[in-house]
């Protein structure tokens, strides 16, 4: 197994752990009223499409080191930049700490983008 594949691994762990760590704020912030999104009632297809979303990372992470060189190359960058993307259009959110974490995400998009990019066998 490549080191690369360990440190993207890795890096989408990083951003799992920092987007569930977002979630968990807003909750204890009181930035959040259970069973609404953005003040809406959450339908049950609404809450599987935020459960697809919440996969991507996860996925990624077991991704990263099962496909093989280039495929795992080339789903890292159009994953990590997708996922960039998405955050990007949410801009600015509530809190600071929100933004805050944001922002190292996006950090961590980049750092998955730019390894997998500079990955050379």
């Amino acid at each position: 197994m490549e080191d690369v594949q360990i440190k993207l691994s890795a890096l989408w762990v990083m951003l799992m752990l920092t987007y569930l760590l977002g979630d968990v704020m807003r909750i204890f912030a009181g930035d959040f009223e259970p069973g609404k999104i953005s003040g809406m009632d959450a339908s049950q297809a609404m809450w599987v499409l935020i459960a697809a979303i919440m996969l991507v990372p996860i996925m990624m992470v077991g991704l990263t080191l099962i496909l093989p060189f280039p495929a795992v190359r080339w789903v890292c960058i159009v994953v990590s930049i997708l996922v960039a993307l998405f955050n990007l259009v949410g801009l600015p959110y509530n809190g600071v700490y929100d933004n805050f974490l944001i922002v190292v995400s996006l950090i961590l998009n980049a750092l998955i983008v730019w390894y997998a990019w500079t990955w050379a066998t």
